[in-house]
């Protein structure tokens, strides 16, 4: 009986692929082993955990005892040694001189009350007379008094106040509580001319000059105010 030719590559086909599909698979499973040596399945039992568990904890191996002892010598050292650089600390800043701006600061809260005072100009029975000189909060505060003794009302705009010190320079200046009219035969107003301290520096003396508005009738003068920083 003769076969066909068709059968016979049809047989030796399959018989190749039945052959390819073994290897691959004997291939597979002998990579697959080499990969998984030494990976174990986890034990997911409660009991061997629980087992496990007491046998690491009861285990005194790796455990470090300290001496209590020496643990309370090195507080007590370190403690020691704080103390003693907090006492020198203290000790140094006792020390220390106190720094020229606090001093600065001190002297410029403290009035200046010296004799000499009140120094008074007067014009046409118009007064301006200044009472003291005191520092306080950066400024130079001067307190001052006017008075009207004549028969007609006095006017003021104290933006026209010129403020000089002793070496020409013009020098900017508030008031505070001084009257814009003096009446005839009026009382006293007190009040106060304020300079930033700032535009003193090295200024021992100043001088006001102060006219009256719209008329400039009158022209109350006060030179060589003294004053100290």
């Amino acid at each position: 009986m003769r076969l066909d030719s068709t059968v016979i590559l049809t047989l030796t086909l399959l018989t190749l692929m039945l052959g390819a599909g073994s290897l691959s698979a004997f291939w597979g499973f002998t990579l697959g082993s080499a990969a998984l040596e030494g990976v174990s399945t986890p034990d997911t039992r409660p009991t061997n955990k629980f087992a496990n568990s007491k046998g690491s904890s009861s285990n005194p191996e790796g455990t470090i005892m300290l001496d209590e002892k020496e643990i309370l010598k090195k507080v007590k050292l370190r403690i020691e040694g704080k103390s003693k650089n907090a006492a020198k600390k203290l000790q140094n800043l006792r020390n220390r001189r106190p720094y020229k701006k606090e001093e600065t600061f001190s002297e410029q809260n403290r009035e200046k009350f010296r004799p000499g005072f009140p120094i008074k100009s007067e014009d046409k029975k118009v007064s301006l007379s200044v009472q003291s000189v005191r520092f306080s909060g950066g400024a130079l505060e001067m307190q001052v008094k006017m008075q009207n003794k004549s028969s007609e009302t006095a006017r003021f705009l104290y933006t026209f106040l010129e403020v000089i010190d002793d070496k020409g320079r013009t020098l900017s200046a508030s008031t505070e509580g001084l009257p814009v009219e003096l009446l005839p035969e009026g009382p006293t107003y007190t009040g106060r001319i304020i300079i930033p301290t700032i535009l003193l520096d090295e200024v021992e003396k100043i001088s006001l000059t102060l006219t009256d508005y719209p008329d400039q009738k009158l022209r109350l003068e006060i030179s060589d105010i003294p004053i100290e920083i």
